[in-house]
């Protein structure tokens, strides 16, 4: 008790005593770190099916403050801007060009929109034409883009509601779309500060209802915010032609999914209905889901979703009724649904957790059961009227099978693999598709064979593979496999299975990555089609390795360490300050802890997030450093949390110390989100680090009380387990200069910017040697550049004081 109300009264203190703030105006880095930091984005690349057409897209490296000094409503777990009806954290493309795979030139698409703010690309079903939006300050238009001429048409004004996504979705015919339309006689917002409220909000909780939900944020919270979230969802949808000739064809409700029909004569339509909720967003409110014709006329509703604000415990628990609705992809009109057969609680026993359903149009018969699965259903891969792959998974044990089965025969599913999803070197890849009659993509079948791309991890490094899995024998067969050692190929692609033609994107530490193609029947048949420029090259000389360590548990650990260009490796005679950058993972046995992902031939990309820009600043820095949280059997991983998170620190440094590159006493450790919750942590609870930076972090573990991370357990069940790993009750133990950042608008559920804000006024009541940031208009991810660069010039400001220049 004696350390609450201490921790209390450094809340109090923190609250109600005035201390020194800064009116500190944007500040850049160093010239070293400038260069890395503003750099220019290379293209998008996306291709068309058949691989013959490159579709690149480009957009500013940053955003800047007046983009983010916008209107915004935050409601019903959306941020949107109501000015122009789309997200307001919305990223935008700014120019397009096309280029023939053939060619060595792009093609620059002709009448783009000025100052273009592109967004929601949909390609038409025979890929012929590229549908988009174009945001202006009064909204979205429609624009069309047609692919054989690379010229673009506006066929809309500003009407489009982009508030729930993309509002576009392409008729069979390829000449209609159809589209969510702001309505006519649509009602103005009600401004919230001039809304005088009739009464109080009342809030009632059912006795002996349990109803753990975790922490969300920008949830309604009142009639006002009600009617305004209705407003900003509502959409009328219209049929229009390539002309711009539109015809209603539903009027105003708030719909949220609108997905065709494989053969295109269905559309199934899916709207919200009331009431709404407070404590959930708008995923978990009530819906309706009806099937239409392609003319509107009703055929079924197909589900009615009540209200799911109370769940059963456990990552694994599901809301009854129907889950997954969706077309099968190899039918001309059949849904598919999955159905809880353990109630959607986890804790129930039963033999088959769920039960997969097939459902003909028009609906006039009942659905059909077309199998079981022992785990949670975890989905299903399509592809033909024989052949179908399903997945089901279980959390507690990590555990995932995959199943052949026969949708026509319903005869049970066939194990193929039955594996540790955590297992990185056991992973058999995933199965490729390619587009059927209906141009959907089903699984690619060829000679009775299925063909998997893998990412080929192993203990010796990264070789990325080809294989077909036979159907009866349900063996695999290796059909390539890269050998590089000194670079990474990615296999994107099969273009041409029978001519052995495949599409790979090739990097190395030094090269940016490109496209080429390969062919794999043929040996070195390689050719190169983008050729993207390294745009760091003051850094290509930076040594880059993977090292490998163990805990002193014999855990095998591993981190990526970068030495700056010209450190004497050889004779070692200066100590280098150490940068660890790390995120801690939990799993539940120590084989698939420590395996490894990290390669020393990725491409060396510094970014906003990254300590890599401090290795050109005379650092050594340890990247992706491997924080494994391990609980086997009964024992949850953060049972021993801070033990093991010290034992990780503590082998890093003892690692990159024993290689003889750096002075002890001088290194920090950083993190964000749960990185930063890991920062502060060490910080409190070792003597191993002379400072640490701690970005968008949750600090407090009362704050987030039915669960956080992977951690299903309630504080009520484990208080000695939220209270131990909380920072906050720790807070008189933190005596190591840190740096805390957070977005000013985080949105991310559980790191709400109060975390941060919170945690510092207790360590400042305490007397730590602290320093808050927080970054104006920035949400958990931060993309304004004026921000970005003072991050880094703070960043560099603090590690050159408390480690690079320390006494």
């Amino acid at each position: 008790m004696r350390k609450y109300y201490k921790t209390l009264l450094a809340l109090i203190i923190g609250t109600t005593t005035m201390f020194a703030q800064e009116n500190v105006t944007y500040q850049k880095p160093s010239k070293e770190i400038l260069q890395l930091a503003d750099f220019e984005r290379a293209p998008s690349v996306s291709m068309d099916s058949k691989k013959e057409l490159m579709l690149l897209t480009y957009r500013n490296t940053y955003k800047n403050l007046n983009d983010l000094n916008q209107d915004e409503l935050r409601l019903g777990g959306l941020r949107i801007n109501p000015n122009t009806n789309i997200s307001s954290t919305a990223t935008f493309i700014n120019n397009i060009k096309l280029k023939k795979v053939t060619d060595k030139q792009e093609t620059q698409v002709k009448g783009l929109p000025v100052d273009a703010n592109i967004s929601n690309l949909s390609w038409s079903p025979d890929e012929t034409k590229i549908a988009f939006t174009n945001t202006t300050n009064s909204g979205n238009e429609l624009w069309i883009l047609d692919i054989k001429t690379a010229t673009a048409t506006k066929l809309t004004d500003a009407v489009l509601n982009a508030n729930l996504g993309n509002p576009i979705t392409w008729f069979k015919d390829n000449q209609n779309l159809m589209i969510k339309v702001l309505p006519e006689n649509r009602k103005a917002l009600i401004d919230p500060a001039k809304d005088i409220p009739t009464g109080p909000i009342v809030s009632v909780s059912e006795s002996g209802t349990v109803s753990q939900n975790r922490t969300y944020q920008d949830l309604l919270k009142n009639k006002t915010d009600e009617a305004n979230f209705e407003n900003i969802v509502t959409s009328e949808l219209y049929k229009i032609d390539l002309k711009g000739n539109k015809t209603l064809f539903k009027k105003g409700d708030m719909f949220v999914g609108e997905t065709f029909s494989p053969d295109g004569n269905y559309i199934m339509l899916t709207v919200l209905e009331k009431p709404f909720s407070y404590i959930v967003p708008l995923n978990r409110f009530p819906m309706k889901t009806i099937v239409y014709d392609a003319n509107g006329k009703e055929i079924k509703v197909v589900n009615e979703s009540p209200i799911n604000e109370i769940m059963p415990k456990g990552f694994m628990a599901v809301k009854t009724g129907k889950r997954s609705l969706s077309w099968r992809a190899d039918q001309p009109a059949s849904l598919f649904f999955v159905e809880a057969l353990d109630g959607g609680d986890p804790a129930n026993k039963v033999k088959f957790r769920d039960e997969l359903f097939t459902w003909e149009a028009p609906f006039t018969k009942n659905p059909e059961s077309l199998t079981k699965t022992p785990q949670r259903f975890g989905g299903i891969s399509w592809g033909d009227d024989q052949t179908a792959i399903v997945y089901d998974q279980w959390y507690d044990t990590r555990n995932e099978k995959t199943y052949l089965f026969n949708p026509s025969k319903k005869d049970g599913l066939k194990t193929i693999w039955d594996r540790n999803s955590q297992d990185i070197y056991s992973d058999p890849g995933d199965f490729q598709t390619t587009k059927n009659k209906f141009g959907r993509h089903t699984l690619q079948i060829e000679n009775d064979q299925l063909v998997l791309v893998g990412e080929g991890h192993t203990a010796k490094g990264q070789f990325p593979f080809i294989d077909v899995l036979d159907l009866k024998t349900l063996k695999t067969k290796r059909l390539y496999q890269s050998n590089f050692t000194d670079k990474i190929e990615s296999i994107s692609s099969i273009v041409d299975f029978d001519k052995g033609n495949i599409l790979v994107n090739i990097q190395s530490k030094n090269d940016y990555p490109n496209y080429y193609f390969r062919n794999i029947k043929k040996k070195n048949d390689i050719k190169q089609i983008t050729f993207n420029e390294n745009p760091f090259v003051s850094i290509k000389d930076v040594h880059k390795e993977v090292i490998k360590y163990k805990r002193k548990d014999g855990v095998e650990l591993s981190g990526t360490l970068y030495l700056p260009a010209n450190y004497d490796r050889k004779n070692k005679t200066e100590k280098l300050p150490l940068l660890i950058w790390a995120y801690p993972a939990e799993y539940k046995d120590k084989n698939s802890a420590g395996q490894s992902s990290a390669n020393p031939n990725e491409f060396t990309f510094p970014y906003y997030g990254s300590f890599v820009y401090w290795a050109a600043k005379g650092y050594a820095v340890l990247d992706d450093a491997a924080f494994p949280i391990i609980g086997e059997g009964e024992t949850e991983p953060n049972d021993t949390f801070i033990e093991q998170l010290v034992d990780n620190a503590a082998a890093a440094i003892d690692a990159v110390d024993k290689l003889g590159y750096i002075d002890r006493t001088k290194v920090g450790v950083g993190g964000h989100s749960y990185g930063a919750f890991m920062t502060a942590n060490l910080l409190s609870h070792s003597d191993l680090f002379a400072c640490g930076i701690a970005r968008s972090g949750a600090y407090n573990r009362t704050l987030t009380p039915f669960g956080f991370q992977r951690e299903q357990r309630n504080y009520w069940e484990v208080p000695g387990v939220y209270n131990t790993m909380s920072p906050f009750m720790n807070a008189e133990k933190m005596k190591t200069p840190m740096l805390l950042v957070h977005g000013e608008a985080d949105n991310n559920p559980g790191t709400f910017t109060l975390q941060t804000e919170r945690y510092f006024q207790a360590l400042k009541g305490l007397g730590a040697p602290v320093r808050m940031v927080l970054l104006p208009k920035e949400s958990h991810s931060y993309v304004a550049k004026e921000n970005i660069l003072h991050l880094l010039w703070e960043q560099e400001q603090f590690l050159d004081e408390h480690l690079k220049n320390k006494k």
